[in-house]
């Protein structure tokens, strides 16, 4: 979706032994409808037609809180960007930009994540500077699993009430639930009460951190893009391995939660996407050390 929103924009590209060589003197507008909403598609295709001449629209695109993030800064450097947060955006584009100083949205899947740690290990979490609306749909499943959620203008507290109840997802474009918090929201399932089912209709090869938390005793049945989850009462430590982000984080969330000491291994993925993910742990009272 990336290249072919490219070659409409004017581009030629020459893809050749794993290489993409992308050549072009000038991009002019034009009409864009993407197959699926991708938010990285989105976005490319947004700085892509900023310098270009004439207006793009682009249909069927990503609503994500960061593509209005994005349309807000480029617009503040002298961009022509409307329609984000809807289904079609229109760019007008411009002879240049300029440089800005901009205040970035908060991270809501570093704030979901917290959440579901603090839920996993029977906590309770202040989370500030957060927009609770961002994170509505995940918000949403942790009251229906039984959790105590206060949330105000820019701040979610979550506390863990007796009991987790199984409660079932399904990954979807934004504002459905998200798939970069399935991993971790599985995880919590994996010592819930009753059986989950997780559905993932977003990417492929989101299970790849699964056969981890079999190892440590969960009870986890893959049926295609779909996870059928029983829940236990209590998972065990291991030597695990994280294969990317947001499976490292919900290999951290299941160490956190295991009776036992764990160690992963790979957490250079987990890095990419939280900062100083150990000393924020350790101020929650985790007992956790990087090595």
């Amino acid at each position: 979706m990336h290249l072919d929103g490219f070659e409409q924009l004017g581009v030629n590209i020459i893809e050749s032994a794993g290489v993409i060589q992308c050549e072009s003197t000038k991009l002019h507008g034009t009409e864009i409808v993407l197959d699926f909403p991708s938010v990285g598609a989105t976005e490319n295709i947004m700085l892509a037609s900023c310098l270009a001449d004439g207006v793009t629209h682009i249909k069927n695109v990503a609503r994500e809180p960061e593509i209005k993030c994005l349309q807000d800064f480029l617009n503040q450097m002298g961009a022509n960007i409307t329609g984000a947060g809807s289904n079609s955006i229109t760019i007008k584009g411009v002879k240049k930009l300029h440089d800005t100083s901009f205040k970035i949205i908060p991270d809501r899947i570093e704030a979901g994540t917290y959440l579901l740690m603090a839920m996993a290990t029977k906590g309770e979490i202040l989370i500030k500077d957060v927009i609770p609306e961002h994170i509505e749909s995940l918000l949403h499943k942790m009251k229906r699993m039984n959790c105590k959620i206060i949330t105000n203008e820019d701040s979610v507290y979550a506390k863990y009430h007796k009991t987790i109840k199984a409660t079932n997802i399904k990954t979807m474009p934004y504002p459905g639930f998200p798939t970069d918090l399935q991993s971790q929201y599985l995880t919590l399932m994996t010592v819930a009460k009753g059986t989950s089912i997780i559905v993932e209709s977003i990417f492929e090869n989101r299970y790849k951190y699964v056969n981890e938390l079999i190892r440590m005793g969960a009870n986890i049945t893959i049926e295609g893009n779909t996870a059928i989850v029983q829940g236990i009462e209590l998972l065990k430590s291991a030597t695990l391995e994280a294969k990317d982000l947001r499976g490292g984080a919900a290999l951290i969330e299941a160490a956190l939660m295991a009776e036992g000491k764990s160690e992963i291994h790979g957490i250079k993925y987990v890095e990419r996407g939280y900062e100083n993910i150990v000393e924020k742990l350790t101020n929650l009272g985790a007992q956790i050390i990087k090595i």
